[in-house]
This record gives C-alpha cells, structure tokens and sequence, in this order.
C-alpha cells in the first residue's frame, strides 16, 4: 500500500516544528520520542504500519486551532486520530506529518434530556453516552461492535453504524451539532440541539468524511427513550443461502427489526467457544432478530418472524425470555470479531454493502473464492441493511498469505460493487479500499468529491493519501475545459 512520498524539506525541519508545537501545549502534550510515538504507528488495520513524525495530544478546541494553523504556516501534514480502532487504515500516521489525538476530548459536557440530546466532547466512546444516560432510560442508538472503545468522534469521521442501525440509522442520522476546527483554525459550528438546520447540509457532508476536511471539537447527538419491550430471535438454518432468504423477506414482508445479523458456522462456532451464548452449533447459518415496541406489537412480530423463517426451511428457533437472556444472545455476536481471533493467528475484516436480495449469490460467490484462494473466511455482518462483515483468517508468518487475504478482500468488494452495493459500510475507505475506489467511482465522480475536499482544505494537508487514489492539487480541478482553441459557452462571463 503506497503512500505519499515523506518531505525530506519538512522532515528536515523536525526539530523547529517540535519548538512550534511545544509552544502551544507544553509538557507531555507533544510526544517525539520513537519508543513513545510507536504506541500510534497503526490503527485497527494492524498489518501497515508508520511511525509518525510527531504526536501532539491538545486538551481545548483552541489548542486544536492553534496546532492547525501553525501546521498550515510551516507546509506540514495532519492526521487526526480518536481511539485508534479504524479498520481502514482511517489513522495511519505519515512519516513527514503530525499525529493529531483527541484523547484528551473525554467529557460529556450536556446531558438534555428534555431536548432529548447529548453535548460531548469527541473523545468520549459510544458506549460511553448510553451509560451516562441509562439511568433515566434513554440511550444512544448507534452501537458498532467496538462501542466499549471507539470514540464518537471516531464514529463521525466513519458514519459508523451498528447491529440496531437497520431501524435506528446511522451515525448521521443521529447526530444534531458539530463544532470542528479547518486546516486554517477555523472554528466552525454546525447545527446544534434544534432538529433541523437551514442552508446545505454540511453535517452530512462532514460525517463520513474521515478526517479530511477539519478535526471534530464537540458533538451533540440524539438519545432515544429505550424501548417499552424488546425481544430476541434464535433462527437456524442448514445453508446460508436460506438465511439470506429469510433476511429478504422479513424485510419485505414490511417488518423493520430492532436488528438482524447473521454468522456463518465457522463464526458461530467461535463465538460460542468464546461467550457461551447458547448458540446451536449444528446450523450452518445463524440469525439473530430483534423486535422491540409495545409488548403487544412485538409478540405479534415475532409470530410473523417465525412464520416466515419456516417458510425458508429454518431448523432451529429460540425467542428470548429474559432481559439476560437477550443480551446473551446479542453478547455473541458483539464477542464475535475477538473470537474470531482464537481460531486463526491473523485475520483481515472486510466491511462492504450490498443490496439485500443479493445476500444469498455473495454468500455463494464468496466460498467459491474462499476455495480459491485457500483461505477460511468467517462471515459476521448486519444483515438487515446488507453489511456484510467478512473475516478472512491468515497467518501473517507465512510467506504470500497476507498478500493473498488482501487479493480476496479485494474481490470480495468488487463483487459488492458488481451486485448493486458500495465499498464501504461504515469502515471507510481510508488507504484500505482506496486504490478500489475506481471500481465503483469514475474520474468525474471523483473529481467532484475531492473539490469538495478542496473547499475545506485547498493545500490537501488533512489526513493525504486516504480515501482518493489518486490525489489532485486543488488548482488541477478548477482548470476550464478548451476545445479546439474554443471555450464552452464563451458568452458566461469569467472572473
């Protein structure tokens, strides 16, 4: 994986870099020592690796403007980092940049419960503001797989989703307010604990963005009343296939589940060993399906659930009885990306999207590169909205297994696009799917997202090398098309 070439000019500067910085955050906020700044040379995406030239750790959305702005001065690249758990590459630090961690940002500063909101700071996890809230029976709805540790600022900069984001949605559809910082020290508020903002939607161009158009200062997202009942399904089946079935017509039938994943064998297996869940092991396709309303409405569910689950030949069922009960069920498939790290030394995590109907020919399709390139893969996704999760199991230590792990996440996702689906879910492109980003975008398309990218940051220092596969110099984009000695529409006037 290629990145940007380091500037021997900028790294030359090192040690008058270090002085601006430390003129900012004296003490331990500027980290230059190689045994310290070795604790950030990757993210979640272990198998690339890159020391960074500096680690600034900044406590105030002030200190953020100050370090950026000096960066944009001295010509110096930034990568914003949260709790590190990117499995993109989203954080991977450059050798000519500084390593911009917003650790420190760990405080709620709002809990508004008649507004129905939370103010926080970005360094705060996920999983940490549905616990400052449960005491009134509020929670916040996205809830990825590695809610105890990701960030929520993390979480903006990916869209991250979750096992309940099929009814709930996504990072963006529960977040109300920014407050970020440009490449300039520009400090920018957008929306805020009202529901709706006037003008673009800059929120939604900001959220998924990954780190490339400003560092995130302060959120205020949406919390939901938990709630009144909410019950768990069990559903077995002898293929997988059937189990994409199932998936599709549950959806069609009209039923929005809480949530609705699915694992394959060698995942249920995995998870079992390691949580305990109950899971039945003599299935080949294993569905967990939430229901949640008035309890009336989720009984009545859960008998259509069931009905149309033997429709599809399932061969095993179990419906939650207990609040204890459910979460075990769910306790699994949470456990299942650690579990899987049991059985096989190393393994690589794919995260693409596709339409649901196609669940069962990628299944399909997806053994048959399994067989091909001599790799197990372990399937864990949200199926309800189609994200698929593939684990493909290697070992790093054998020569060419890596290199063949990453051939076959490559045409996983290519037979994403293939089908109708995207790249990404809520993993990001980062340098992971970025040189695959062609598959499914053209040069305009492209073209298009990185003006954008432009407007916010026209020296391209925020977070280069990540998500284009090709990078542009914003003044490359703005260049007007001449033909045969002509301009198109001579008559508009220019300035």
């Amino acid at each position: 994986m290629r990145m940007p070439a380091p500037d021997d000019g900028v790294i030359a500067r090192r040690r008058e870099i270090i002085a601006a910085l430390r003129a900012i955050m004296p003490g331990e906020g500027v980290i230059v020592d190689e045994s310290e700044l070795r604790a950030y040379e990757c993210d979640g995406l272990t198998a690339y690796r890159q020391l960074p030239m500096v680690v600034v750790l900044p406590s105030t959305t002030e200190q953020v403007s100050r370090v950026l702005r000096t960066c944009k001065e001295m010509g110096v690249k930034v990568v914003p980092r949260g709790a590190g758990t990117s499995l993109s590459g989203g954080a991977l630090p450059l050798a000519d940049g500084v390593l911009l961690g917003m650790g420190k940002f760990n405080r709620i500063l709002d809990i508004d419960f008649a507004n129905r909101c939370v103010v926080t700071q970005p360094g705060v996890t996920n999983l940490g503001i549905s616990n400052a809230v449960a005491h009134e029976a509020f929670y916040y709805a996205p809830d990825p797989s590695s809610q105890i540790a990701c960030t929520i600022g993390g979480n903006i900069a990916e869209n991250s989703g979750g096992v309940h984001c099929l009814k709930y949605g996504l990072t963006t559809n529960n977040v109300l307010g920014l407050e970020m910082v440009l490449m300039d020290g520009t400090i920018l508020r957008l929306g805020g604990k009202h529901l709706d903002a006037g003008g673009y939607d800059l929120m939604g161009v900001v959220t998924g963005s990954e780190g490339l158009l400003g560092v995130v200062t302060e959120v205020t997202v949406r919390i939901l009343k938990k709630p009144a009942t909410a019950r768990a399904v069990l559903i077995g089946f002898p293929t997988s296939e059937q189990g994409g079935d199932c998936v599709a017509a549950i959806i069609a039938a009209g039923i929005i589940p809480g949530g609705m994943e699915m694992m394959d064998k060698p995942a249920i297996h995995a998870a079992e060993d390691f949580v305990h869940a109950g899971y039945p092991l003599d299935v080949e396709a294993l569905l967990i399906v939430e229901l949640d309303g008035p309890a009336a409405e989720v009984d009545h569910l859960i008998d259509q659930v069931a009905e149309i689950a033997r429709s599809k030949g399932c061969c095993y069922s179990r419906v939650s009885t207990s609040e204890e009960e459910r979460l075990s069920f769910w306790a699994g498939r949470k456990a299942a990306f650690p579990a899987v790290g049991r059985i096989s030394p190393d393994y690589y995590c794919m995260d693409g999207t596709i339409p649901r109907k196609a669940l069962p020919l990628v299944l399909h399709r997806m053994q048959e590169m399994s067989d091909r390139y001599a790799l197990r893969v372990a399937n864990v996704f949200h199926a309800g909205d189609g994200n698929l999760h593939p684990l493909i199991l290697y070992d790093a230590n054998k020569p060419g297994e890596l290199e063949r792990a990453e051939a076959f996440g490559n045409d996983i996702l290519r037979l994403c696009v293939e089908v109708g689906g995207v790249l990404t879910g809520e993993h990001g492109v980062g340098v992971e799917k970025r040189d695959l980003m062609t598959d499914q975008f053209d040069e305009v398309d492209l073209d298009q997202q990185q003006r954008i990218k432009c407007a916010f940051d026209p020296d391209g220092l925020l977070n280069p090398g990540k998500v284009f596969p090709k990078l542009h110099r914003c003044a490359e984009l703005g260049r007007v098309h001449i033909h045969k000695g002509e301009l198109r529409f001579p008559d508009i006037p220019r300035f």
